[in-house]
This record gives structure tokens, sequence and C-alpha cells, in this order.
């Protein structure tokens, strides 16, 4: 077997064979939803993008025979590690082939990385963190991802395994649909834990976008902050998030809780947009955009991917309160499918009241660790 070289990123050159790899080796794979490169491009740009202000990165290359059979990034993010008190690094962006001396050089060659900074261990996957896509499909492989999930073949939680990672936590994705929910039940769910804690839900203004993710901004980490592997965001990094969704978030689809003048809690679910971005090939140009617009207008499926409630109401059933508002909201706007992810498997407070609601736990993903 020809040997295998790993190096850093080194130029536009490599940059471009690190963003093109999964379009290749997903050429053939039903599920697989290309990204747009410009976004992928933006997300891995060290200079520009928000998330680097606090955190380093390396990417890797895996070449045999001088062809790229592998990626991975290896991170080390100052704000987890400052706001959970550690000093671990974390690996994103895994591709392989099915080869684990592959995968072993790669995870290999992020684990050196992270090792020289001055981290114990290395975790992941995470694209670059938790607040974007991160784990490792582990089961639920017939079903494409909704957006902003990761997707990937059952043989990479293999390769994590041979190379000797170690599960550190499971996330849950739960599928439910707005036309099989008892409605009156969901209702009364959201109304009782609305009132009893007094709490008015309305949806995101549009017209004062702004100041309203300032308010989200000024509740996130409190609302998440006591969550497993939750990562701060900077201001500038929250809103750059912000700016990517407004172009295809529905305002009823993204509800504030207040108390008074102050938000303690939200809830955000966007349109399954990888169902028109299917269709794009990861190009914009020069039919790609024309092929998202035609397709966005028939999205019929949804995800709930964001939903915190500051401490005092953590436990008084206002989150359930919450998806019960988003899954009748979803109903009343004629979608099909919501998904509700991701979530801790753990997290018994969320995920009890979900079923109860009916909701079906249809895949899972891994983060890993290693020593």
């Amino acid at each position: 077997m020809a040997e295998i070289e790993v190096v850093a990123v080194d130029g536009k050159k490599d940059l471009a064979e690190f963003i093109e790899l999964p379009y290749t080796l997903y050429r053939n794979d039903p599920f697989w939803v290309p990204p747009l490169r410009l976004a992928v491009k933006d997300l891995l740009d060290r200079n520009k993008h928000p998330f680097y202000l606090k955190a380093k990165a390396e990417f890797f290359l895996a070449r045999r025979q001088g062809k790229v059979v592998g990626r991975i990034a290896a991170i080390l993010d100052s704000n987890h590690n400052e706001f959970h008190d550690e000093n671990i690094g974390f690996f994103g962006f895994f591709e392989s082939i099915d080869d684990p001396e592959v995968a072993a050089e790669l995870l290999m060659a992020a684990r050196r990385w992270v090792l020289e900074h001055k981290a114990t261990k290395i975790r992941g996957p995470v694209n670059p963190s938790t607040n974007y896509e991160c784990g490792m499909l582990i089961d639920g492989f017939q079903a494409a991802p909704m957006v902003m999930m990761t997707y990937n073949p059952p043989s990479y939680p293999l390769l994590m395994e041979k190379v000797g990672l170690r599960k550190v936590k499971d996330l849950h994705a739960y599928l439910t649909s707005p036309q099989t929910v008892d409605r009156r039940k969901v209702e009364r769910i959201a109304e009782r834990a609305f009132q009893y804690n007094g709490i008015r839900v309305r949806a995101i203004n549009m017209k004062d976008f702004g100041a309203e993710v300032e308010r989200l901004w000024s509740v996130y980490n409190s609302a998440w902050g006591r969550n497993w592997g939750f990562v701060p965001m900077s201001r500038e990094e929250f809103f750059q998030m912000g700016k990517e969704m407004k172009q295809i978030l529905k305002p009823d689809l993204v509800l504030i809780g207040e108390v008074g003048d102050q938000v303690v809690g939200f809830a955000l679910a966007l349109p399954d947009v990888n169902q028109a971005l299917k269709h794009a090939g990861g190009r914009l140009f020069p039919l790609g955009l024309l092929k998202i617009l035609y397709y966005q207008r028939l999205i019929k499926d949804l995800r709930v991917l964001a939903l915190g409630v500051v401490g005092k109401y953590r436990a008084s059933g206002v989150a359930a309160g919450f998806y019960a508002e988003l899954v009748n909201a979803a109903g009343r706007l004629g979608y099909r499918n919501c998904e509700l992810s991701w979530i801790l498997e753990d997290n018994l407070l969320m995920i009890r009241p979900l079923e109860r609601m009916g909701a079906q736990r249809y895949k899972s993903y891994r983060i890993y660790e290693w020593n």
C-alpha cells in the first residue's frame, strides 16, 4: 500500500482541494446535500470569520500517490476552554475514504497539533464548534440531513472506533408531524406553561431585526450555559449567524418569550433549505441560485434548531411550551415534518415532554474523545 502523506493546507490550491473533497466522496450518495462552496469557504476563513476571533485552527489534507484521500481540521477554541475551565482541542470537517489507515493518520495529525498547543485531549467532530454542524451520524442513515445537520456514511463511526476514539456524548434528533399531533393538546401545553409563568410569546419583528438579534444574544449564553458542550458566542459571531439565517427564516417560526420587557427565552425553527440546496450542486452560478429560489417555494419540512430558557424558568415546562407553540405554528403554515434537533441524550427535561407529544427519535449523532 502506498504511503499516506498528511500536510497542512498551504495556499489557495490546497484550500480548494480541502473544500472540494466531499463533493467527490459523496458524488453518488443520494442522501448527501452539497453545501454551497462559498459558504464553506467563508466558514474556513481564519482571517475574516468571527469564530476565529477567539479560536485557532489548522487544516490538514491526506494524500496517497498525489491524490487527496482525506481531510481534517484541528481546532483550539478559547471560548470553550475558558467557559468550561478545560484545556481540550477539537477536530472537525473530517472526511475520508473508507480506509482505517487514512483516518488514523488524519486524527493523529489533528491530535498532535492540539497537544502541541497545550491541550490535553481532542474531541469532535465539530465544524468548527457545537454552535455549528457537529456530531457524527451513527444511525438514521436513510434520510437526508436537515438544515445545519451533519451527514456521513456508516463507515465513519467504524473508522473512529478502529482508531481508538470513544464516545463522550450522543445527540438525538426527533421527528414529528403537525398533522398527526393533537393540536388541542399542544395548545393546552403551551397555554398552561406560558400563562402560569406570566410569559408573553410573540414572533420576531423583522422590521427591527438588528435590535431583535441584540435582544436574543443578550440571553443566549445564560439560556444555554448549563448545557453540556455549550460554547458562548461572541456578539460578532451571533450577528453573523443571524445575518445568514435572515434570508430563509419565517417570522412565525422565531418565537420570543418575555416577562415585562425582559427576554426570558426564545425558540427558532428554520425551513429545511437543504431541500432546495440539493438541486444546486454546491454552486450559486450559473443556475444554482435559480434552482434554490425555485425549490425553496416547495419546502414542506422544517427543523427546530434552537430553544433556550433562562435559568429561573428552565424546569417550569416553558421549553416544552415553546416546542408546542412551534409545532402549532408549523401546522398553520402547512409544514409536513418537523425535526427537533439536536437534543442531548440525557436531557430528560426536554425528551420526556417531546415523547408525550408524539415525537419519535429517528437519528443519533456522536461526539468522540481521544486522550
